[in-house]
Order: C-alpha cells, then structure tokens, then sequence
C-alpha cells in the first residue's frame, strides 16, 4: 500500500512539474497573435523609461544599457521566444499610448496598476511600492512604537509634505496623531525629523534605503526586512500590455511567477546599491 501511494504522489508530482514547464513554453503558432509577430519580426519590441529600481538605464557606457528585475524578465521572454530584445524609448506621457498604436509589444518602464489604467491595458505584476514610516531612533515616541498602528496617537506628530503623494494618506491613516504639513518637495521632510519638529514621517520604501546611509539614527517602522516588505499604502508594479491579448497575458504571467524569487533578489540588489 506504502509503495502505491509513493507512486501516485511521484505520478502527480511529475504531472504538476510538466504541467509547470508547459505553463512556461510560448503559445504554439496561431494562438497568440502578438507572439506569432514578435516570432516573425525576430524582436521584442518592449518600452523602456528608468524607474528605480525595477528598471534602471546604465549610462557608463561599458555594459548592458539597461538594468533591474523587469529587465531580467524582458530577456527571459526574449529568450525563450528566440528573439532579440529591442528597447523602445518612450515617455512618461507614450509609455502606454504605445501599446495601443503597435510601437512596442509591451511597455516594461515600470508601472502602477490602478483602475484607470486597467481600462486600457492588462498588467503582469512582479513587484509593489509602498510606504515606510521613519523618526529618530532616540526618540521614544518613535522607538516605544512597535507598529504602524502606534503612531495613531495624540502623543505622536506627523509631518509631510502639502501637497505631496502621501498627504491623503496621513490624514486618513494617522487621525488621531496631530499632523504638520510643509512646504517642500523630495523624499520626505527629513528636516522635520532632524529639527525635532516631528516625531515621523512617511516615505517610499526604495528611497528609504539611501536615505539611512545618508542619515544615521534613524529608525523605521514595519521594522521587518528594513520596512522592504511594508503593505502601507501598497500598490501593485508590472509591465504592461495592450488589452484583449489572453493567450499572451497568460504565458508572460505564467514567466514572471515562476521567476518571481528572482526577480524579488535582482530588486533587491539594486536598493541596496542606492
């Protein structure tokens, strides 16, 4: 009975392995359109515009022009489709204009997902950006905060920046903490933090990580994984792709999974080289 079972759970182990290794084989021929094309035009077309750190543009003149986690990914499709990989500049106002008007085969300048968006193209998720929430390591309003949560407290101020990207967000995130907006634009309010002025402040989990080689003292909250993994004002990264393009969609989704590990260390490195 034992050797039975090992042979059905070896059976279905070896179904769900091919089953995985077809999921990452491209559509055949006449399945995919866009992938028919890409085959016969020899290129994947794909737009490209810097945003640290999913794609980042090497100008030193000496190695690939392009680096990051979307990057790696781009080249895993290019590769198992047999293709040369073409980087298509755009801007921030074509990046998906193009889709549209066939200029590329999928934008990998990396990009929100939001509803407005969603309208028009179809997303392949690999990452996210989110918020952290920083103060002085010696300050025991901050330090006695274990959590996100603890800084909702009247004892504690919030600082930010009027008018900035997470301005709606601390009001609606922090009520109960008194809140002091300034004018000024970068990061964060660092300044805030230094002065005393403010017990915490938000800012993007990527540039966080070169703002604590600048700063020292500073400590961050989630404290786990350097605030790298926080869920705070979360919002899904991918590339993207023009709508109704099912076939395709599925196979570069079924690719990214499967290099999701990867593509989490290759992010990795570049934060840490910030």
């Amino acid at each position: 009975m034992t050797m039975i079972k090992t042979l059905a759970f070896a059976a279905a182990a070896a179904v769900l392995m091919s089953g995985a290794v077809q999921a990452q084989e491209p559509p055949a021929a006449g399945a995919s359109p866009r992938i028919d094309a890409i085959r016969k035009a020899g290129e994947l077309r794909v737009g490209v515009l810097a945003n640290i750190p999913w794609l980042v543009e090497n100008t030193s003149g000496t190695g690939e022009a392009w680096d990051g986690p979307v990057w790696t990914l781009a080249k895993e499709y290019a590769k198992l489709l047999n293709v040369k990989l073409t980087p298509v500049l755009v801007s921030h106002e074509t990046k998906v204009p193009v889709l549209a008007a066939n200029q590329v085969d999928m934008t990998i300048s990396p990009l929100a997902e939001t509803p407005e968006r969603l309208k028009v193209v179809d997303f392949v998720l690999y990452s996210n950006t989110s918020v952290c929430m920083f103060g002085l390591a010696n300050n025991p309003k901050f330090a006695g905060a274990k959590t996100v949560d603890a800084l909702n407290s009247p004892d504690v101020t919030i600082a930010y920046f009027t008018g900035g990207a997470e301005e709606a967000w601390v009001k609606s995130r922090f009520p109960n903490a008194k809140l002091r907006g300034v004018a000024g634009s970068g990061a964060a309010p660092v300044e805030e933090i230094m002065a005393k002025r403010a017990d915490a402040t938000p800012i993007n989990r990527v540039p966080l990580v070169g703002l604590q080689k600048k700063v020292k003292g500073l400590a961050v909250l989630p404290q786990e994984n350097n605030c790298q993994d926080s869920t705070e004002k979360a919002s899904p990264v991918g590339l993207a792709i023009d709508k109704n393009q099912d076939s395709y969609a599925t196979w570069l989704r079924a690719v990214a999974k499967r290099m999701e590990t990867q593509l989490k260390a290759d992010e990795q490195r570049v934060v840490n080289a910030l």
